[in-house]
């Protein structure tokens, strides 16, 4: 079985903003027999577990390595150089600095005074001080993989995510333990050892920094991170502890009163009260397979594909009685995003292979499905709620052989503002692999892999256009209130494009910086 990343820890790692994250899946084999596969569905009657054989729905920001932004700079690795370069905005000046061995992630801190990165080929974190790009180092536990750093950027947590696992990967250092993750202070420089449960593959933070959960198959670990050594509080998740249910997604709503952990395939919430560290079960329909926290934070959503059910659960009052929303009975329905505004949801799966979406209005509670010229991939909404862009497989489904998009890389723009959900379809000519927002929520990018090109998207519009770019992109990101893009891109010593909508129609859109660590010099 494959593991969900949590979209919320992995979004504030990359610096990305949640509202905007693609939910997307690995890749999947419909057209050789997994279409379909829910088919041998089965439930055992002993237990409260149900597997329809369409397995997890994959989510994820599908973004690497992105550049890290602060108001005035941006920070890109330069992972087989170990070194960082900064980038000054709006001038566009680069200095670089050696960092660790095969630097591997990167964030900034909230008040972007600093950037920190993780060093997977000298097990250590760089901590680069924004203006003087000093450069201190903390070292961390060897065999690790993953960083999240917390909102208010005091803490870094660092993991071995089996599912972050890269063939380039050093062998392990004759022994690894994948319960044993590193806390790093980043403030006093101090690393503190914690053992959790087996296999971590997240972590989430209360707002004000003051907490830690790391999610993990089989135990809930909390950290106290008002203690000068915070020790993990250990919290089992599942009763069968011999083969225990995977936990995939956990909310931790405002407050931190209260977790709510999903498990593979089990037919129940796991309800964590951190003030008591007792857990109880909750009642959902039948395989729940994804679950979110509305956009005001108020509720925890939950859809039950099985069932054909959204379960809404107050966050404040969560042993209350849920309210129970039904979905269409004959469409696949795993997965749910939310429109920034409250008023819509989007729902979708990326694992039946089929080739529609549906539309929940909270209004009136209903559910009407559309169809789309191919199934889905990612989903993702634009920052005003009113343009939906889904991202589509290039396997085919459920489509006619005849269609135009068969065989084909697509994405679709949907508007959203009224009745309608008219849709304009586009077909791409390779795989797209970034996708970012600029702050005037009425323009989007993308990049596609292999390609160079940057694609821009009016969401006003319902259109699109292409950007030639200098050379193959790797990475795309948006400056923080600011509507530019930035890609980083394949060159030896390095290449960063910019794209401005903005400028006037006698100057140049793009600008690129070339070679990072030599005379770096920007290119009309």
């Amino acid at each position: 079985m494959q593991r969900s990343l949590l979209p919320i820890a992995a979004l504030l790692a990359t610096g990305c903003d949640a509202d905007f994250a693609l939910n997307a899946k690995d890749a999947a084999d419909y057209d050789s027999g997994y279409y379909g596969g829910g088919q041998d569905a089965a439930a055992d009657e002993d237990s409260d577990t149900f597997d329809d054989g369409y397995g997890s729905e994959e989510e994820n920001d599908f973004l690497s390595l992105l550049p890290a932004t602060t108001r005035r700079y941006v920070f890109v690795v330069n992972t087989e150089r170990d070194t960082v370069s900064r980038i000054s905005v709006p001038e566009l000046e680069v200095v670089t600095v050696p960092v660790g061995v095969r630097p591997r992630v990167i964030s900034t801190a909230a008040d972007y005074s600093r950037a920190v990165t993780f060093n997977a080929g000298s097990d250590d974190l760089s901590i680069i001080d924004a203006d003087s790009l000093t450069v201190e180092t903390v070292a961390v536990q060897p065999n690790l993989n993953q960083m999240v750093v917390s909102p208010d950027g005091r803490w870094a947590v660092v993991y071995h995510d089996i599912a972050a696992e890269d063939v380039d990967d050093d062998p392990p250092d004759g022994a690894i333990s994948y319960n044993e993750i590193s806390l790093v202070d980043l403030e006093n420089l101090r690393h503190v050892e914690a053992v959790v449960g087996t296999f971590p593959h997240g972590v989430q933070f209360t707002d004000d920094g003051s907490m830690a959960v790391v999610i993990s198959d089989d135990y809930l670990a909390v950290l106290d991170l008002t203690e000068d050594d915070p020790d993990p509080l250990r919290i089992p998740l599942a009763e069968d502890t011999l083969n225990p249910p995977a936990a995939e997604e956990v909310l931790l709503p405002p407050g931190g009163d209260y977790v709510f952990v999903r498990q593979y395939a089990v037919d129940a919430l796991v309800l964590v009260d951190l003030n008591t560290a007792e857990t109880e079960r909750l009642p959902v329909g039948l395989n729940p397979t994804d679950m979110d926290l509305s956009p005001d934070k108020s509720e925890a959503i939950v859809v039950a594909r099985n069932s054909s059910e959204l379960w809404v659960y107050d966050v404040a009052a969560p042993r209350d009685t849920p309210k129970i929303v039904d979905m269409p009975t004959d469409d696949i329905y795993g997965s749910l995003l939310m429109s920034p505004d409250n008023t819509k949801g989007l729902l979708y799966s990326t694992q039946s292979g089929q080739a529609r979406y549906g539309v929940w209005d909270r209004a009136t509670d209903t559910v009407e499905t559309l169809p789309l010229e191919k199934p889905v991939s990612a989903v993702g909404v634009s920052p005003r709620g009113n343009t939906a862009l889904v991202f589509h497989t290039f396997a085919n489904g459920d489509i006619d052989p005849a269609s135009s998009f068969y065989d084909k890389h697509a994405l679709t723009l949907i508007e959203l503002d009224g009745a309608s959900f008219f849709p304009n379809p586009i077909q791409l000519e390779a795989e797209p692999i970034a996708y970012a927002n600029a702050a005037d929520g009425e323009t989007g990018y993308f990049i596609m892999d292999g390609l160079p090109y940057l694609g821009i998207l009016d969401y006003e519009a319902i259109s699109h256009d292409i950007a030639p770019l200098p050379s193959e992109p790797v990475h795309l990101g948006t400056l923080p209130e600011e509507d530019t893009a930035f890609v980083n891109q394949v060159h030896d010593l390095g290449r960063l494009s910019f794209y401005d909508p903005n400028v006037d129609e006698d100057e140049a859109p793009l600008q690129t910086i070339t070679g990072f660590e030599l005379n770096s010099a920007i290119e009309q």
